[in-house]
């Protein structure tokens, strides 16, 4: 028959304390990184901000040629409007007026307009 000391003594253990979650260190370390980024965000923003198109009235997309380098403007309803995508790192950018994009030495796509679809009423 096994006694009391047959068996191993019994243990104590303890449970792992989890890491705090907030630190004054992780706290001063955001309000850096916030203030740095609030910084440098600001610049970033105004320098990108003629080649983005924030305000969505602005919808004349000025493209740069890849085979002649000329810079094309399109508005809304040519031709290969929808497939023109502007990209900031070649020079592109977006224009709010054809006045705009003129006095900045774009010319107009020689696209023409798309043409309204045929009807063919008896079909």
């Amino acid at each position: 028959m096994p006694t009391h000391r047959s068996f191993p003594p019994h243990r104590y253990q303890t449970k792992k304390q989890a890491l705090p979650l907030f630190t004054m260190q992780s706290f001063y370390l955001a309000i850096i990184g916030a203030g740095l980024l609030g910084y440098v965000g600001v610049d970033v923003i105004n320098s990108l901000a003629p080649t983005m198109n924030l305000g969505g009235a602005c919808d004349i997309k000025g493209n740069v040629s890849i085979n002649s380098g000329e810079r094309i403007y399109h508005v809304p309803g040519q031709k290969f409007y929808a497939e023109t995508k502007i990209s900031p790192q070649y020079g592109e950018r977006w224009f709010c007026s054809e006045a705009e994009a003129r006095a900045a030495g774009w010319r107009k796509s020689l696209a023409i307009e798309n043409p309204p679809p045929i009807s063919r009423g008896w079909l």
